[in-house]
């Protein structure tokens, strides 16, 4: 069912009111067929709208009326002649003959559409055939008339008979017909055209202020998740060091000697504790991160030295994994513009994933060469990538020979809590956490992280950090 004011709409667009001949002739096409029709018939013709607004016109200036014009009683009685001529009363067939008083005669014919009257044709001056002369009224219209001149300028005005010139009438009804039902449908065409686009628009209106009112929605439950993980992790890691502190006293024997087996079971509480530290830990720095709290502090850093202290950290597990581990940096590196213990993070995170999907006798590698990347350039800097500045940059690699990522995962692999392998029987453990943090502190040092192929098999990160701060102009 058509809801009210659609219906109302479908009426407006279909025409049902207040159509009229302006909406329905195009002018130029109006203008050409009266032309025709003067040229083919003889007969002055004029087109009028319902509101007696010209459209069309098609006749040489009339002699016989500019003569007339010269003397004051031939000025009125042509004014007279034009007012009743464009407001004559039409019969029931739609049409009305004029005769003047100077002779001449009008045929008025209505012009309808779909059963309504929207405009009307004159069709004259003319005489008929029979009239050589003037009428007297028109000898006497004004004794300074040069009555010769009168009776050469009668004979020389259009002559048709009445029933011919309605016989015109009628078919120039019929080809208006044909004009106005083509114009019709081009019309309707338009006008449903611009419907559909005025509903599309409003459509799409909605659909913004619903996404408007989600996004905004997201937006507040994205805070109070911040806020929930930053409460309940700062609440969980003040209990949890009690936990790991008192079993790293029961382990050194600080409340009596233990068996071998009690001794066991508290490295293993100790060593959980540490495993659930580090995701409280992991997620106090998520939420810092995604609610801007977290503060880098930026010195000059030298590259060299943390990828050093990383695997000097991590060597150790690569050696209880029995992964090598080994460490090709450039020669004379300089100094990049970092936060020294975010950037070792970043680091971290990357080799300790590394060898975790790393199998038994692989290889992990930590690279850094010299590179160059673009200067990020102002919203209205014209897009002219070939003039862009570029910046010199580091760039980090960290390379393992494991089971690497599927093409697909790797744009993935960064968002929150997303595990390539997220079944219960995966054989690594995490939460999936650590590359969400690594991208964000990458993003806070003006850098870009990636992942390629390490041919023929494992995963490269790719980690670009800029020399030098940024420098607004």
């Amino acid at each position: 069912m058509i809801p009210p004011a659609a219906a109302k709409t479908f009426d407006e667009l279909t025409l049902g009111h207040g159509v009229s001949l302006e909406d329905l002739i195009d002018r130029d096409a109006l203008g050409e067929m009266v032309k025709s029709f003067y040229d083919l018939f003889g007969v002055p013709l004029r087109i009028f709208s319902e509101e007696g607004k010209l459209l069309g016109d098609a006749a040489e200036q009339n002699a016989l009326y500019t003569f007339l014009n010269t003397v004051k009683a031939g000025r009125a009685a042509m004014a007279e002649v034009a007012s009743k001529v464009k407001n004559l009363a039409l019969g029931e067939d739609g049409m009305a003959n004029y005769p003047c008083a100077t002779g001449e005669h009008y045929r008025v014919a209505a012009i309808q559409y779909d059963g309504k009257r929207i405009g009307r044709m004159i069709l004259g001056p003319f005489v008929t055939p029979a009239q050589v002369d003037p009428p007297a009224a028109l000898l006497a219209l004004d004794p300074e008339l040069d009555s010769t001149k009168l009776r050469e300028l009668f004979r020389a005005m259009p002559r048709a008979e009445d029933d011919s010139v309605v016989k015109l009438a009628r078919h120039l009804g019929r080809t208006l017909d044909l004009l106005m039902f083509s114009g019709h449908r081009a019309l309707l065409t338009s006008n449903m055209h611009l419907a559909s686009v005025r509903e599309s628009f409003r459509e799409l209106e909605d659909k913004n202020d619903k996404l408007q009112t989600a996004f905004d929605r997201l937006k507040e439950l994205d805070r109070l998740k911040s806020n929930f993980l930053a409460t309940v992790s700062h609440e969980l890691r003040t209990p949890l060091t009690s936990i790991i502190g008192y079993s790293e006293m029961l382990v050194e024997g600080l409340a009596g000697e233990m068996t071998s087996e009690q001794r066991d079971f508290v490295q293993t509480i100790r060593d959980k504790g540490e495993q659930l530290l580090q995701l409280i830990k992991g997620l106090l720095d998520l939420s810092k991160l995604e609610s801007g709290t977290m503060s880098l502090r930026k010195t000059q850093t030298d590259a060299q030295a943390i990828l050093r202290d990383v695997a000097q950290t991590m060597t150790p597990t690569a050696r209880k994994k029995d992964v090598e581990l080994v460490v090709d940096v450039e020669k004379g590196l300089p100094l990049i513009w970092a936060d020294n213990e975010r950037l070792r993070q970043v680091f971290l995170n990357l080799t300790e994933n590394a060898i975790k999907f790393t199998p038994a006798q692989g290889k992990v590698t930590l690279s850094a060469r010299m590179t160059a990347i673009e200067a990020a350039r102002p919203e209205d800097a014209g897009g002219v990538v070939i003039l862009s500045a570029r910046r010199t940059a580091i760039e980090f690699r960290v390379a393992d020979t494991g089971i690497g990522i599927p093409e697909l995962e790797r744009s993935r692999v960064f968002d929150a809590f997303y595990q390539v392998d997220s079944s219960s029987t995966r054989e690594a453990g995490g939460t999936g956490l650590g590359l969400s943090i690594v991208r964000r502190l990458v993003d806070g040092h003006d850098g870009t992280v990636r992942i390629t192929d390490n041919t023929p098999k494992g995963t490269v990160f790719v980690v670009t950090i800029p020399v030098k701060r940024a420098t607004i102009s």
